[in-house]
């Protein structure tokens, strides 16, 4: 006699997950595995590197151990190259980098007090090699370097650009090895434009240059409409055409050939010519002019 479905067993049901019970049943799992993950991070010093800088005396330096609160201070370095630590005492640091620093503090902390430490090290102020920032600028000298800084930054601390500041700026770095290179900043691109590239960082150790703007004037005698002294700003082009130019052109009497005389600084006279026409007409290179040069432009008799 065959069986009515109704009498059949009612087949097992299979188990309904929500999220919520999803979520119970993978807690075990995933507190093992995250506990796992935590062990597998190794213990080492934590630091914010400066580029390999070197500490010295009068450097300010800041130490935080998270094991260790008596530790999370700041020092100064002394004359002698030593910071005075609770539970350490004098540490030598002179000639140290921050990461060496804090790889030597975590040695010495896990080999008398704790287990495991973890030490960072940053460097406040930079006075053993401050910056130097020269030139057109409102406060020139020293800066005692604190933190991390920028161009501007630098700029400002020195009182900002004077009115006679040229169009460049000129960082000179050195490195520990003697080695040293020089970058050049347009000032438009760093005051004007806010180019970030043009705000570059800056290090213990270097020398920002701000050139001054200065005038230069050269003389202009004989067949030019205005004759006389012609001044121009250092960072202009100087050149006897444009020498020429300001003085309001030749007249028509004007020999093609002119005369040039300057002075070396020895304080002989130097004589040269050109030729106008030929320089106009792209013959020649134009003469790039010197302050004090004059220019002798003589009549022509044909």
């Amino acid at each position: 006699m065959r069986e009515r479905l109704n009498d059949l067993p009612a087949a097992p049901r299979r188990p309904s997950f929500t999220n919520r019970g999803l979520t119970q049943c993978l807690k075990p799992v995933l507190g093992v595995f995250v506990f796992s993950v935590l062990l597998a991070v190794p213990s080492h010093a934590q630091t914010q590197g400066n580029s390999g800088y070197r500490i010295g005396p009068k450097d300010l330096i800041e130490i935080k151990v998270f094991e260790v609160p008596e530790l999370n201070i700041e020092r100064r370095v002394s004359a002698e190259g030593t910071i005075n630590l609770p539970l350490i005492g004098d540490v030598p640091v002179q000639g140290l980098t921050d990461v060496e620093l804090a790889n030597r503090l975590k040695a010495l902390l896990e080999a008398k007090y704790v287990q495991r430490a973890s030490v960072a090290v940053q460097l406040r102020e930079f006075r053993s090699k401050p910056i130097s920032v020269l030139g057109a600028v409102k406060l020139p000298g020293n800066l005692s370097l604190s933190g991390r800084w920028t161009l501007l930054e630098a700029i400002s601390a020195a009182g900002g650009l004077t009115d006679d500041h040229a169009d460049k700026i000129y960082v000179l770095r050195r490195a520990e090895n003697g080695l040293s290179d020089q970058i050049a900043i347009d000032v438009d691109d760093l005051m004007m434009r806010a180019d970030p590239d043009a705000n570059v960082p800056i290090f213990a150790n270097d020398i920002i240059n701000v050139p001054a703007n200065v005038r230069v004037t050269v003389f202009c005698l004989g067949q030019v409409a205005q004759p006389g002294a012609v001044v121009f700003q250092s960072t202009e082009r100087i050149t006897l055409l444009t020498a020429i130019a300001r003085a309001g052109g030749l007249t028509d009497r004007a020999s093609r050939t002119i005369q040039i005389k300057r002075r070396d600084h020895t304080g002989r006279d130097l004589e040269s010519e050109a030729n106008y026409r030929r320089i106009v007409s792209g013959k020649e290179a134009d003469v790039t002019l010197q302050s004090g040069d004059v220019v002798i432009v003589k009549e022509s008799f044909f």
